[in-house]
């Protein structure tokens, strides 16, 4: 690992492991810690520096541990906390730092907290830790207000009182297992600050923060309606009172100054969901959040105009803050790009393809190796999501009786909801599972085609898309395009997208036509070339030979009287 001191983080590629679809130990058809350890090897021959773990903790499982019952241990169907121990052990030795989940805006119904809060009687402490109110109507018989959760139906639930009358509502932005904390209690402060050392103490190198724009909400809680056009979890709605109050901000400075007094530049990175990379970079100012999810990025369309605007803005944006951008193209939540990137915008909801748009398996795989060598060019850090380095497409088919998404249930089936994304990864392609699980068991069914898709199969075969990542990965290490400047390349064509990373040239083609590349050594390419031209949806990275960073390469830099600014930004290495 960087020594200390070095911000790791603003150049790291971190991957995401969704434990229970990722490699299975035990047997019982879910991924567990113990098979994360066995695959270990796998995560470091492929280049990465950070796994971020998806939630772990004790929990029923109701929205897939984002429901968590107790933060200070893991659940039984993941291993134990000596699991956990081996893991960080181990990633540590190979020079992996770990980051885990935390889910702080709202905990499982079984929590003890939220269990003390039924038994108690309205305007207790104890129901004070959450957001508890009377309902509306004659006999409190409706809600508070008329909020919707992100999943579907109202945001309120009501309670039977401990004497078995009809009593208050509770909120829960998600599922109703998911009650939302009242982060204004100082209580709930408090608690927050021990779990973070819990974890930190254990040697945990960050925290992924889940929800991170919604943990305050505005007084008074009045109704509001989302727009038609509200975007993947209400980015859109910038009047929305459950996101991004400016009260949230003093939470994190908390935070960030608890993950100062440890050694390691221990790292917190934001999910949240807001309109504008401006409004995001607030969440990393300095002395609050290192790092935010790039939603922005990740939702934009496969066009080359609109891919380098929201470059262009987060390079300005982020820096501006002292922040790196950060890069992502698939997690949990989305449809995975290698299908989402064929997709028409209308078709597809942000959590999740709505039917009956469906593209043909493959068709848009080599617009997702095209768009991964775009993304692992680009200065600041990535998060991959486990299995695109094996090519995945989203399962569209996954049968009705499968599905476990509580989005699928609680609208009727009118939205898919995530699972095909979250489908157990294909390891060995003759073995029961895929090598998965040794009992050939998995919690969601995996499509006959993932034999192709196998790591064994593709660590063979030296146009696969795991080899693809395995060379971007080395190749941006040893260029240092993490800390970096970018500049754009201006005279290729309206179907180009090419800019300048230090010594490499990058060029992606979004025309019907081969497109002749720079002169120069390929470093990279997406696809196969012809005689040295790129076609349709191919992207490649050219040496050339040490071409200066800065205007006069004849491309339009990001920053330009305060370029000196932005290379101090990104640390050491970056002139």
């Amino acid at each position: 690992m960087s020594a200390a001191g070095s911000e790791w983080w603003r150049e790291a590629v971190i991957y995401q492991i969704y434990p229970r679809s990722f490699a299975d130990a035990s047997g019982d058809g879910v991924g567990d810690l113990a098979g994360a350890l066995r695959r270990i090897d796998d995560l470091a021959d492929l280049g990465i520096d950070a796994v971020w773990f998806s939630p772990f903790m004790r929990s029923p499982q109701h929205d897939a541990g984002y429901d968590v019952a107790d933060y200070r241990d893991i659940d039984p169907l993941f291993g134990t906390l000596a699991d956990f121990d081996a893991f960080l052990a181990a990633a540590h030795e190979r020079g992996i730092r770990v980051i885990v989940d935390l889910v702080p805006n709202h905990s499982s119904v079984e929590h003890a907290w939220f269990r003390e809060a039924l038994a108690a009687a309205p305007g207790s402490p104890e129901r004070d830790r959450y957001l508890f109110q009377d309902g509306r109507g004659a006999h409190g018989e409706l809600p508070p207000n008329n909020w919707e959760s992100e999943f579907g139906g109202s945001a309120w639930e009501r309670i039977e009182e401990p004497d078995g009358t009809p009593g208050q509502w509770y909120l829960h932005l998600f599922d109703s297992s998911q009650p939302d904390f009242n982060w204004r209690n100082p209580v709930v402060r408090e608690e927050f600050l021990s779990i973070l050392r819990f974890w930190l103490d254990r040697g945990v190198d960050g925290f992924r923060v889940d929800v991170a724009h919604g943990l305050i909400k505005k007084e008074g809680m009045a109704d509001h309606q989302k727009p038609e056009n509200a975007g993947p979890m209400g980015s859109r709605d910038d009047l929305s009172p459950y996101r991004g109050q400016p009260e949230v901000h003093e939470i994190y400075r908390e935070w960030h100054d608890l993950l100062a007094t440890y050694d390691g530049d221990r790292v917190l990175c934001a999910e949240a969901w807001l309109p504008t990379s401006d409004k995001t970079a607030l969440w990393v100012r300095s002395g609050e959040m290192h790092q935010a999810f790039n939603f922005a990025y990740l939702m934009t369309a496969w066009d080359p105009a609109a891919l380098r605007e929201v470059i262009t803005d987060s390079l300005r944006a982020y820096p501006a803050v002292g922040a790196p951008a950060t890069w992502v193209l698939s997690n949990h939540d989305v449809i995975r790009h290698a299908t989402r990137l064929m997709m028409p915008p209308d078709q597809d909801d942000g959590i999740g393809p709505r039917s009956p748009f469906i593209p043909a398996e493959g068709s848009g795989l080599a617009r997702a190796r095209a768009a991964t060598t775009i993304m692992l060019a680009l200065p600041g850090s990535a998060y991959l999501y486990q299995g695109e380095e094996l090519g995945l497409p989203e399962v569209v088919d996954i049968p009705d009786a499968d599905r476990q998404d509580p989005t699928f249930a609680r609208t009727a089936g009118r939205r898919y909801g995530r699972d095909g994304c979250r489908v157990p990864i294909p390891w060995e392609a003759d073995a029961p599972a895929y090598g998965f699980s040794a009992s050939g068991e998995s919690w969601l069914p995996q499509p006959a085609s993932w034999a192709a898709h196998a790591r064994d199969a593709e660590r063979a075969d030296p146009r696969s898309t795991l080899n693809l990542y395995r060379r971007l990965l080395a190749e941006r290490r040893e260029h240092r395009l993490g800390r970096s400047v970018l500049v754009w390349v201006d005279d290729m064509g309206d179907d180009v997208l090419a800019f300048h990373n230090r010594d490499v040239t990058v060029v992606a083609n979004f025309g019907a036509e081969p497109l002749p590349l720079p002169s120069g050594t390929v470093v990279a390419a997406s696809g196969p070339l012809v005689d040295h031209h790129l076609p349709t949806d191919t992207a490649a990275w050219i040496d050339t030979g040490g071409v200066p960073i800065g205007p006069e390469t004849g491309g339009v830099p990001i920053v330009r009287a305060d370029l000196e600014d932005l290379l101090e930004h990104y640390g050491d290495g970056a002139a």
